[in-house]
């Protein structure tokens, strides 16, 4: 069993059985036999990883079989973050899928999808994927796929750290907090061999979640990170999701750096490496980012929200560093995919090398106040736009690039809808606190009108 409701705009994801099920292992067992079809894989291998979910295993399993009964071949790394079957699909070149439903809770699980090299897939193939695994039965291939199995953490964490100027630096202490996802199988692997203080927090692997929801956008789940940076003393925390794509930080006060000045701290160090390059954001990024890309001579490209969108939009402009406001940050030595790591290892290069903290790391770009991201379920998410377009006309520039963007040299509001969840998702930033809280209050307001 599957339903239409699993495939999302950049992957698949839902509710694995029980009586509320979107989903089960039949389901999944038809995904593999039409991701075989749909990329054309009969004949050849792709790389496969999960993430620590009880779900994982079985339906690893039931996808493996349904794509070797269509005639590819497996090779199976078993467990691993999502940028380790990233690392995985660039090292062999092959296409790759990661079961994870990254900061969803326990009964969820998903696919993420790529082609050789880490690259997106793309909105049109997730709709194939979805009209052939909802169709008919495949009949089987003359001849069945392999399973070989492949061990490529040492390898993962050797390439993270080839890649950022680690020699010389100043011991540091961190906190890591893994939320019991898959930071906690990497976190060794990577950090280990550094000159690093390390205070674990969850790292065993447990898809239960018994201590927070590895989901570092809402905010509760950072309170144990930011607790123990405090007692401990450290120069920094990291706080990562689920499938450990994603990756907060926490500076020396136990205060959150938004995504956007990471994003604006690692761009500038890009752009010292590679002057001219381009950096990659998504609409609802800081506009602090731009600030910096343009004072060192950098050029800024926007794109839509998701992994999908801005991965292309990296390899499109062949550029040097991408970053959401969601904490995904994506390198073009890393072939243009995100990775969670990576994103803390070059922070960690940035304090190890110099005597700043933190805070005083960001609040070298930091001049924006953000809502944060509020989330409300609504009826018909292209009405609550319609609302916003029209409350905000005539009040600055209307872009509807990713929803609806309103912006002016000193604000911008965005309304969306969801990828992922029956939502609409609310942002806004402007240069003082006053005003920025206006701008949200008034489109929550626009937005709760169609949830009387």
């Amino acid at each position: 069993m599957i339903t239409a409701a699993v495939f999302k705009a950049n992957d698949i994801r839902g509710l694995i059985g029980g009586p509320d099920a979107e989903w089960d292992l039949d389901g999944a067992r038809a995904v593999g036999a039409a991701y075989v079809r749909v990329f054309d894989l009969a004949g050849r291998e792709f790389v496969m990883g999960r993430d620590m979910r009880l779900t994982g295993p079985a339906v690893a399993a039931a996808f493996a079989e349904g794509a070797r009964e269509q005639g590819a071949s497996v090779v199976d790394v078993g467990l691993a973050s999502t940028d380790g079957l990233w690392y995985a699909s660039g090292t062999l070149g092959l296409h790759g899928v990661q079961f994870t439903a990254s900061h969803n809770p326990a009964g969820y699980n998903g696919v993420k999808f790529c082609l050789p090299g880490a690259a997106p897939v793309t909105p049109e193939d997730l709709v194939a994927l979805r009209e052939v695994a909802l169709g008919p039965d495949l009949p089987p291939a003359p001849r069945r796929g392999g399973l070989r199995t492949l061990d490529v953490l040492d390898g993962y964490a050797a390439h993270l750290r080839s890649l950022v100027d680690l020699d010389g630096m100043r011991r540091l202490r961190v906190v890591v907090d893994a939320g019991n996802g898959m930071a906690g199988l990497t976190t060794d692997a990577v950090l280990g061999p550094l000159n690093l203080d390390v205070v674990g927090l969850y790292l065993d692997l447990d898809g239960t979640f018994p201590h927070h929801m590895p989901n570092p956008l809402i905010p509760e789940n950072l309170v144990d990170a930011q607790r123990a940076v405090r007692e401990t003393g450290a120069d920094v925390g990291l706080v990562f999701d689920g499938d450990a794509d994603r990756c907060f930080i926490i500076d020396e006060r136990g205060e959150v750096v938004t995504p956007s000045v990471v994003t604006a701290l690692i761009a500038g160090q890009e752009l010292a490496r590679e002057p001219g390059g381009t950096i990659v954001i998504n609409t609802i990024t800081s506009r602090a980012v731009g600030e910096v890309v343009a004072r060192l001579g950098g050029r800024l490209v926007v794109s839509k929200v998701g992994h999908t969108s801005v991965k292309a939009a990296m390899a499109e402009h062949d550029a040097i560093f991408g970053g959401e406001h969601s904490a995904h940050y994506y390198f073009r030595d890393f072939w243009g995919a995100d990775t969670g790591m990576l994103a803390g290892l070059n922070v960690l290069a940035m304090l190890g090398h110099g005597d700043a903290t933190m805070s005083e790391l960001a609040a070298r770009v930091d001049g924006y106040v953000p809502s944060g991201e509020l989330n409300a379920t609504v009826p018909d998410a292209g009405v609550v736009l319609a609302d916003v377009r029209a409350a905000f006309a005539g009040r600055g520039v209307v872009d509807d690039t990713d929803g609806v963007t309103v912006s002016t040299d000193d604000w911008w509001v965005n309304v969306r809808p969801s990828n992922t969840e029956p939502l609409v998702r609310l942002n806004a930033e402007a240069r003082d606190r006053a005003t920025m809280a206006a701008l949200r209050d008034e489109a929550l307001a626009i937005i709760n009108r169609r949830n009387r």
